[in-house]
């Protein structure tokens, strides 16, 4: 790359997330001039609510399996490169005390701010200059060709710089301060986008079947939800507005609004096959009480209120197969989601057919970078997104 230097800066980063701050990490160790820029008055706002303040910061098993984009490949360069496990050396050489939860699933013992010290530490070794609550009001090319840099205009001065890296995520959870800035560059500059909706968001009814569901608020129980597309295997919980829980958070980044999914509250059991035998083994048992055996007493109690019948002896194989279907293949169709407000994510963003996989630089504006979330590339719950962050930052900061 050319370096103008007489710019201000040689990379400007706009984004104090996890992507940016990783980005501007690894530029600032290569000796550029770098300006990490943000709008919120703190860094990392994302970092410090996540994993219930605790950071779920990577998952020691994340694959490009784990990810959804329009190119199911693009992420597989900057996953490769830079490992789970290149994150947790840096987690440890800090003495940031971990550990793992569900499989793979790494978090940190105490508060999520710790990853957020030891992030801005790194940036401050590498001679990072950050500045926080700076709104950026525009950004213009210079030069005809948009080959020799950038300006950014703030509320108070305009800078130069030869790289800029646009690391500002989406619109999810905007009470975080989370807008769609990056989006606008984006367009601003002729880039190509995938249409963007809330992800990894809990679910919702319509008035009239969630009326029933609401006495179920705050019951969880392990579970099979699925489409025709995929599958998760777990945990799933009623809310007084529809459905939330690692399973269904999964499967909403999957969801497609007017499409059904299929539930099954007994994993692992045959429902049908079940009943039939324990109506011959246990014919005085009543139906709550079978259900009780499977899940929750107060699911079990929903379910079994629509049967008439007081005794497994007493229902007819019709009467069973429509309990087996209720429980084992549960058919559920949203009304919707909790929006952006309660999604962790945002899929969609800018599309990756505009960006290199190896660097994340535009294919038609040399020094123009895209990272993290804003791209079309969002993963699963349990760490996959901060390790996105994290592989996608380091792409762009050993190149920008």
């Amino acid at each position: 790359m050319n370096v103008n230097p007489n710019h201000d800066y040689e990379v400007t980063i706009v984004g104090a997330g996890a992507a940016g701050m990783m980005a501007a990490i690894v530029a600032g160790r290569r000796g550029r001039r770098v300006l990490l820029i943000d709008h919120a008055d703190r860094p990392g706002e994302k970092i410090r609510i996540s994993g219930g303040g605790r950071c779920n910061f990577t998952h020691l098993y994340s694959t490009p399996e784990n990810f959804i984009s329009k190119n199911p490949h693009f992420c597989k360069s900057a996953l490769s490169r830079y490992t789970p496990y290149d994150f947790l050396d840096m987690v440890e050489k800090h003495g940031i005390a971990w550990e793992e939860k569900a499989e793979g699933q790494l978090f940190c013992q105490g508060k999520s701010t710790q990853i957020i010290d030891m992030l801005v530490e790194e940036c401050t070794r590498a001679g990072v200059e950050i500045r926080l609550g700076t709104e950026v009001l525009g950004v213009d090319q210079i030069g005809s060709e948009g080959s020799s840099g950038f300006i950014v205009t703030t509320a108070t001065q305009t800078l130069s710089c030869n790289s800029l890296v646009i690391a500002t995520g989406g619109p999810s959870i905007p009470k975080m301060g989370a807008t769609r800035f990056g989006y606008k560059i984006a367009e601003q500059f002729g880039l190509d986008m995938v249409e963007t909706v809330p992800a990894l968001v809990p679910l919702t009814f319509t008035d009239e079947a969630d009326d029933p569901l609401k006495a179920l608020s705050g019951v969880a129980v392990d579970a099979v939800v699925s489409n025709e597309r995929i599958q998760f295997d777990e945990p799933l919980l009623f809310t007084h507005r529809g459905l939330s829980g690692p399973a269904i958070l999964q499967i909403s980044s999957y969801w497609e609004a007017g499409e059904a999914f299929m539930i099954d509250l007994a994993p692992g059991v045959d429902v049908l096959e079940q009943l039939k035998a324990d109506r011959m083994a246990q014919p005085r048992l009543s139906p709550v009480a079978w259900l009780s055996e499977r899940m929750p007493t107060r699911l079990a109690a929903h379910i079994a209120s629509g049967i008439k019948q007081v005794r497994l002896a007493d229902m007819p194989d019709t009467a069973l197969m429509n309990l087996a279907l209720q429980v084992g293949e549960w058919r559920v169709k949203p009304a919707g989601s909790e929006g952006y407000r309660k999604a962790e994510v945002t899929r969609g963003g800018v599309s990756t057919d505009e960006l290199s996989s190896k660097t994340m630089e535009s294919k038609k504006i040399p020094g123009l970078y895209f990272i993290g979330e804003v791209v079309d590339v969002t993963g699963h719950l349990g760490g996959h997104n901060f390790q996105w962050a994290w592989a996608s930052g380091v792409a762009c900061g050993e190149v920008c």
